[in-house]
């Protein structure tokens, strides 16, 4: 079903790759890729037990020379399976049809399934955020550009969607680009559970069948597929850092989402602040030519609810039973890998064409006739006659000024109690929404230089 909701919201087969594919997630998880990674394993099991005389080195010489999709179509292995029908022994097969001199006897020595293709899983998890890591990057050099920008762009600050205080746009995107930075930590942070999580147990988890120096051969193996030392405990059927991985993407989305569903709204026509520049010949409607409707907010929104649902059903993989059931969201893995991938290259691709209307921000600030520096007023007042008067009476200004639509400045001038504590000098120096931001600028530098100081 949500395959089914994913396909039908963007036009993207996962399926088919082309031969200048090969940097994406989706080729990561194509079965050419797949294919080389199990032989990659297999030559780094070899060279492993090699370097332990387990097996004879010339025979993992062999393999690591051979350890090349070419030697594994799928074409025959799709033949092989018919016969066998196992996912490994009909690969293996046709793989061992070239080994020579008698290699293929040492070729998964000692070795199970489901250790193999967790370790492809691994190294493709890997992949997956090194690509994910390096477009958050990029995301965040965007941010930055913009947030430098727009550090003193003057606009309206909303809470529950009503106006209501100043502040600036760029104290707007530095929290986009410090939820971003965040985001990059976590992924990090699971990069490092991934790395250590290369597998190499045996049926039930306890190395049988791999000897007894099988706990250094596993961390050979990972040494030689380039990643940490292995956690000593078994984890095939727990899943518990797969899940967590979803669980980050699942937030990652939750992010772009919220940003998405903000630039939606600011660019409505009653706002106008931002704007997705799509080009001149965009059509917006098939039936209303005026219209310039958002569409990478919108793709972000609905990313934000297809990856969570993909992460719900990685996370209910953690429930297995005994020491090693089968796990059954390997799929979905996939998927929210690629998802992913989509989402962030959206979120680059709009955050290129986003366009920022500093004049129509200024124009929205005066829309409140003045109101929107109610509590500045309310503020200076305080001194004169006490916070909870002050308080009272500018309530009862502010209704007056709405009610009778007038500006904030006449409403205070017109009541006899408070006007004569204004001069009109004084009245527009606190009604000029550019000289009360609060610390919106030197927040906004700050975020900025921690950002860049972990670069």
């Amino acid at each position: 079903m949500i395959r089914t909701l994913l396909i039908s919201f963007i036009f993207i087969s996962t399926n088919v790759i082309s031969s200048d594919d090969n940097q994406t997630i989706k080729y990561i998880f194509s079965t050419n890729n797949t294919n080389q990674l199990v032989m990659d394993i297999e030559a780094a099991l070899a060279r492993a037990q090699s370097s332990q005389g387990i097996i004879p080195e010339w025979a993992a010489n062999e393999i690591t020379a051979k350890a090349d999709v070419k030697y594994m179509p799928q074409v025959e292995i799709n033949k092989e399976n018919e016969l066998v029908r196992h996912r490994l022994v009909s690969r293996l097969n046709v793989w061992k049809r070239s080994l020579d001199l008698g290699a293929e006897e040492y070729l998964h020595f000692g070795a199970t399934t489901v250790d193999i293709f967790d370790t492809v899983l691994v190294l493709q998890v890997k992949q997956s955020i090194d690509i994910l890591l390096e477009s958050l990057l990029d995301i965040e050099s965007q941010l930055l550009a913009l947030t430098k920008n727009h550090i003193d762009t003057y606009m309206v600050g909303r809470t529950i969607g009503q106006h209501a205080l100043p502040m600036t746009f760029g104290k707007k995107t530095s929290t986009w680009l410090a939820e971003n930075r965040r985001n990059i930590e976590r992924l990090k942070t699971v990069e490092i559970k991934i790395n250590q999580s290369v597998i190499l147990k045996g049926a039930v988890g306890t190395y049988l069948g791999l000897g007894e120096m099988a706990i250094e051969t596993e961390e050979l193996m990972a040494k030689e597929l380039g990643l940490s030392k292995p956690y000593i405990a078994d984890w095939h059927g727990i899943r518990d850092v797969f899940a967590e991985y979803a669980l980050t993407l699942a937030l990652i989305s939750k992010s772009f989402g919220r940003i998405g569903d903000e630039l939606t709204l600011l660019q409505m026509t009653e706002i106008g602040e931002t704007l997705e520049n799509l080009g001149f010949k965009a059509i917006g409607s098939s039936t209303m030519p005026h219209k310039k409707n958002p569409r990478g907010p919108g793709n972000l929104i609905n990313y934000s609810r297809i990856i969570p649902r993909y992460a719900e059903i990685i996370l209910d993989d953690m429930v297995n039973s005994f020491e090693r059931d089968q796990p059954r969201s390997d799929v979905s893995i996939k998927d929210i890998s690629i998802t992913s991938e989509l989402m962030i290259n959206t979120a680059k691709k709009l955050f290129e064409e986003l366009e920022v209307d500093k004049e129509q921000m200024r124009k929205n600030l005066d829309m409140t006739k003045g109101l929107i520096l109610s509590q500045r007023v309310t503020f200076f007042l305080a001194d004169k006659i006490g916070k909870d008067t002050a308080d009272k009476v500018m309530h009862d200004v502010s209704m007056k000024a709405l009610e009778d639509n007038i500006t904030l400045k006449k409403a205070i001038k017109d009541n006899d109690k408070i006007s004569i504590y204004f001069s009109e000098l004084e009245l527009d120096r606190l009604l000029n929404p550019e000289t009360y931001i609060g610390l919106a600028i030197e927040q906004t530098k700050l975020v900025i230089q921690d950002i860049e100081s972990k670069r």
